[in-house]
């Protein structure tokens, strides 16, 4: 893992940002007081159930997952989250309520924290600041809604080509039984499907 430090992270998320919209320097200088790099060890939970989520989460370095409980008390995997993607529990964040899902670690992470309030105080004292922080939901919603679809109309195969295609990556970095449970499969299946491709 190439080591990350506080400029290099916050040059690489102003980077980002700048690309969705110019940012002023006052903009520029509040997220750097404002963020903090922070550290987590495979395994380790970046938001535990029945926990209010405090912080999002830039992915610097590293790979996590989204999980809940179903009625049965089983884990499912609703996101695999890798570099360049923002790690939330969307509901928890904005509402300031308790998670029903967890977000683990399933690698060594280094991210870039803002705080629930550090993120509202960017929004009001920085107009252009909305801009970029509606971009990013809009490219959540979307992308949401494209799992969802796939789930709805596409065959588990075509799910799987679809996940191989857009996150290549994935299947050297994360267990194939996450994997199935984020496809909306048994682990039998999915080893069905690999072995015919």
């Amino acid at each position: 893992m190439t080591k990350i430090d506080l400029d290099q992270a916050q040059a690489q998320i102003l980077h980002i940002f700048n690309g969705i919209y110019p940012m002023s320097e006052a903009l520029e200088k509040s997220i750097r007081q404002h963020s903090k790099l922070t550290k987590f060890n495979k395994k380790a939970h970046l938001l535990q159930f029945n926990q209010v989520n405090k912080s999002i989460y830039f992915i610097l370095q590293g790979c996590v997952r989204t999980y809940y409980l179903n009625d049965e008390g089983e884990e499912h995997t609703s996101w695999l989250l890798t570099e360049g993607e923002l790690a939330i529990s969307v509901y928890s964040f904005y509402s300031q309520q308790k998670s029903f899902e967890a977000i683990e670690a399933l690698e060594d992470c280094v991210t870039l924290e803002l705080t629930h309030t550090a993120l509202s105080h960017l929004y009001q004292q920085h107009l252009e600041f909305n801009v970029i922080g509606r971009y990013l939901t809009e490219q959540y919603y979307i992308e949401s809604e494209s799992k969802a679809n796939a789930l709805r109309m596409l065959s588990a195969k075509e799910r799987y080509q679809e996940l191989i295609l857009r996150k290549p990556q994935i299947l050297r970095r994360v267990p194939l039984g996450y994997i199935a449970s984020y496809l909306g499969i048994t682990q039998s299946t999915l080893s069905r499907i690999r072995a015919k491709i």
